[in-house]
């Protein structure tokens, strides 16, 4: 029997906090918009909001973060150089990162690509400014747009692709220290593994993520790793201890109020308990996730429900009520324009018109699953291939950007070469009128106080100036370590003062007015 297992989905969404719908937040940002300032807190509250809603209404959380991509947009088009910049980027990066989240959920794989690629740019600016807090928000976008990228290899079948995104943005969070980020790429990764049967990988990943996730009391995160680790023993055949972990995570659901995970969980444990030949009680909880499904208007996941349902009734021989059944699921499914679900709802339809003897249908039914077969196939070709071209365009613009950057360090490299050179030739030459106004100063008779004067501020301008000359290779030969630099400091001090003595003993003989 065919069933389709509701997997829950990864936590991809890394630059989100685990949030549900508080009203309060709600109408405090509310407030900061209805103040109607066009500054970085209302373009920030546009972000926030979004991010509270996007769970249970992407398309008015979407409407929110596009809003603030507009307004960082044109502030930072009207005023680049402006104290706030930092703050605007960084929004626009969150509200790019989070549209493509939900593009990529849709299953608009182009366009979710696009906009992770536009923020993953922005953060990896972020992430290279002086400024320690922003920077390390501009790392952590960098890991969390890593880490979505994997998610769309991976769904494309590119596993390599996949898992090398995934420990770039561990790598990332782990130098960061980010307990939290890193657990969720721990996540990851484990699925990633458990989606090509290496079971044993999978759950080695599930269990660090569940660890870290239990140690920081996050308990959405511990029931979707409670419900993976059930997953992977159901797929090892150890029905048992899924059912075990599959309960964890019903509970945790259940006291977090999550309806549509405890519907999935509540599936998985009704395929479970089929497989362990308890088919009524399988049914039962079939039932009882259809029904909450039903009431939140889950579609997807009522075809789900419905299909694994009518697989049972059907190995009962129920055929009739398990036709019923099919006939929604498949209405629902061509509703959707879902070829998965279509193509799984014409296999089952096909063997239950063998079942009646309507082998016409079973034949039409059979090729519509083949047919559905092929679109999904050809449709993983297709996005593979825009994935490919994307891929070429963001490393095209990549190279392109890295060398106007070499140019322009190049230019200004020259241009501050053009000026040191400048600007140590008129010192020289000041140096050289200096010394050369001192020699002729035998004309003019001054005080003894005056001239010891003159001699000690020319050599003191002479060693700051072999200071200055000499600094980037002491700087260089030192490493910057202070004891060193006196030492090489005083070498210079000790070089001129032979000459400082010279002149001091020949130049007052000359310029000392003779005593009465």
């Amino acid at each position: 029997m065919a069933k389709l297992y509701a997997i829950p989905l990864l936590l991809l969404l890394s630059t989100f906090s685990s949030y549900s719908q508080d009203y309060g937040v709600i109408d405090s940002l509310r407030r900061i918009i209805g103040a109607a300032k066009h500054d970085t807190s209302t373009c920030i509250a546009y972000v926030r909001w979004g991010d509270q809603l996007y769970r249970s209404d992407p398309d008015t959380a979407v409407a929110l973060w596009q809003k603030a991509q507009e307004m960082a947009e044109v502030n930072l088009s009207n005023n680049p150089s402006s104290i706030p910049l930092k703050k605007y980027l960084n929004a626009l990066a969150e509200a790019l990162n989070n549209i493509g989240y939900i593009l990529d959920n849709k299953g608009e794989i182009q366009e979710a690509l696009e906009y992770y690629f536009q923020s993953l740019e922005i953060f990896e600016e972020l992430g290279k400014l002086p400024d320690e807090a922003v920077a390390e928000s501009g790392k952590k976008g960098v890991a969390a747009c890593l880490n979505n990228i994997g998610a769309i290899y991976e769904d494309q079948g590119d596993i390599e692709k996949a898992l090398e995104h995934y420990f770039k943005s561990l790598k990332i969070r782990e130098q960061l220290g980010w307990k939290l980020g890193v657990a969720i790429c721990y996540n990851n990764i484990g699925m990633t593994y458990r989606s090509q049967g290496d079971l044993e990988m999978a759950l080695e990943y599930v269990l660090m993520s569940f660890k870290i996730k239990e140690e920081m009391g996050d308990n959405h995160g511990v029931g979707v790793c409670l419900q993976n680790i059930g997953g992977i023993y159901d797929d090892q055949g150890d029905a048992e201890r899924a059912l075990e972990y599959y309960f964890k995570a019903l509970t945790i659901y259940e006291e977090t109020g999550d309806k549509r995970r405890v519907a999935g969980s509540l599936s998985n444990i009704g395929n479970a308990y089929d497989d362990q030949g308890e088919t009524e009680k399988g049914l039962d909880f079939l039932f009882k996730s259809l029904k909450i499904r039903e009431k939140i208007e889950d579609k997807h996941g009522i075809a789900i429900s419905l299909n694994n349902i009518a697989g049972i009734l059907l190995e009962q021989g129920d055929v009739q009520q398990a036709k019923i059944r099919m006939i929604r699921m498949m209405e629902i499914s061509q509703e959707l324009g879902n070829p998965r679900l279509i193509s799984h709802g014409a296999r089952m339809l096909n063997r239950i018109a063998k079942e009646e003897g309507d082998y016409e249908k079973a034949l039409n039914m059979y090729e519509l699953h083949i047919i559905m077969r092929d679109s999904i196939n050809n449709e993983k070709t297709q996005k593979a291939t825009i994935r490919q071209q994307t891929k070429y365009e963001f490393e095209k613009a990549q190279l392109i950007k890295e060398q106007e950057e070499k140019e322009v360090a190049r230019l200004a490299a020259e241009v501050t070469s053009r000026r040191d050179n400048l600007q140590y030739s008129i010192i020289l030459i000041a140096i050289l009128v200096l010394f050369g106004g001192v020699l002729s100063l035998g004309f003019v008779k001054v005080s003894l106080r005056m001239a010891e004067g003159i001699i000690f501020f020319s050599f003191l301008i002479l060693f700051e100036f072999l200071l200055v000359l000499a600094d980037p290779y002491i700087e260089q030969w030192s490493s910057g370590a202070p004891g060193f630099k006196l030492l090489f400091n005083a070498g210079i001090a000790a070089l001129i003062f032979p000459a400082h003595a010279f002149f001091e003993a020949r130049l007052k003989r000359r310029l000392v007015i003779a005593k009465p």
